[in-house]
């Protein structure tokens, strides 16, 4: 990754202020900074039309961090998971009195349980000669 120290800004700043001269830096900074500007609302537009186009998408800063560490963000997700969204007021659970029960459990299962009916028995083949 690049890092630059206050040492290696100067030894730039310097090369270009020699390879330029004072008399042209001006004017390149200033073409510096227009080229920058455009890129900053190019940039803008196009985020602008992909939200409008996926209201859903997360935050550029949140995409910027699930990029940077990936595995922080599959806990993320598998922990949203593991703990259900509390269900509403109205839908409180009630125990055998009729009175809502505070220790009763609101999580439902990801997955439908396996089918209880036994495995049929005998051998069943789709060729009738091989009965």
């Amino acid at each position: 990754m690049l890092s630059l120290s206050p040492v290696k800004i100067l030894v730039i700043v310097a090369a270009v202020v020699i390879l330029l001269g004072p008399d042209k830096l001006p004017e390149v900074a200033r073409k510096l900074g227009t080229y920058w500007q455009t890129l900053r609302r190019f940039q803008q537009r196009v985020e602008s039309e992909v939200r409008d186009a996926l209201p859903d998408l997360p935050s550029t800063s949140d995409i910027a961090r699930m990029a940077r560490s990936p595995l922080s963000a599959l806990n993320e997700l598998a922990d949203r998971v593991e703990r259900p969204a509390p269900p509403p007021d109205d839908a409180a659970p009630v125990s055998d009195e009729g009175a809502p029960s505070p220790t009763s459990s609101y999580i439902t299962p990801l997955v439908n349980p396996p089918s209880t009916s036994p495995p049929p028995t005998g051998s069943i083949s789709a060729d009738p000669s091989l009965n």
